[in-house]
């Protein structure tokens, strides 16, 4: 099975990734959210994972100074078990260290040991916990920090980013 391609993503992705998101959780971020962030949320970088032009799954973070909050992580049900989660991961921290970030947070279910399995193996430690975070069910989430952030590759340089 060949590799995906991890690119950022694009305003003409937004109907796939929404469709991704769909398919991934119980109470998915609508089309406007995903519109929004890519349009008018400075703060908002998404890569996303494409197979054979399709896009089979996606990562995003809001970059602010120099923490990354990671706001969605999800790969088509199809396409899972495959390592396009890690990828996606490994690549979405890679693009924050580039843009100065030296540490990263997110939330995660209480119940989702997979995603828990795969963050701490890439250096994410648990700091503490947001009881009924999730709205479909009260579900406590679990806050991840990571400080083990790849070191920032020096060829790298975005257009939109703004360097005072």
């Amino acid at each position: 099975m060949n590799e995906p391609l991890i690119r950022r993503m694009k305003l003409e992705d937004v109907e796939q990734v929404h469709a991704v998101e769909t398919a991934s959780f119980p109470k998915p971020w609508t089309l406007a959210d995903f519109t929004r962030e890519m349009t008018a949320n400075v703060c908002a970088r998404y890569l996303v994972a494409e197979r054979d032009d399709r896009v089979i799954g996606f990562a995003g973070a809001w970059i602010v100074l120099d923490e990354a909050h990671v706001t969605n992580i999800a790969v088509l049900p199809a396409f899972r078990g495959q390592g396009i989660g890690r990828k996606l991961t490994e690549a979405l921290l890679q693009y924050a260290a580039n843009l100065g970030v030296t540490y990263a947070t997110l939330e995660v279910r209480r119940s989702n040991q997979a995603a828990q399995t795969l963050y701490r193996s890439l250096g994410f430690e648990y700091v503490g916990v947001r009881k009924r975070y999730y709205e479909d069910n009260g579900e406590d989430a679990l806050v991840f920090c990571c400080q083990q952030m790849p070191s920032a590759e020096e060829s790298f340089e975005e257009a939109e980013t703004r360097k005072e």
